[in-house]
């Protein structure tokens, strides 16, 4: 069960990072602005899927007990 918030926490952090890197342009070097909203969007979107899936897990152990 631990694994799930901790899974859904992990997704938050991803969005958050995803934003970070398409208003800096910054991922441990310096990006291209074409680069930057690529990467950030990839990692938004593998954050909204991490929490989705995070919740679908939490909703289903809800059921089994």
């Amino acid at each position: 069960m631990m694994f799930n918030w901790l899974s859904l926490v992990t997704g938050l952090f991803y969005i958050v990072l995803g934003i970070v890197v398409i208003f800096y342009k910054f991922f441990f070097t310096i990006l291209e602005p074409g680069v930057a909203y690529i990467l950030g969007a990839l990692l938004i979107l593998y954050g909204i899927f991490r929490i989705y899936r995070a919740i679908t897990k939490i909703k289903n152990s809800g059921n089994e007990e």
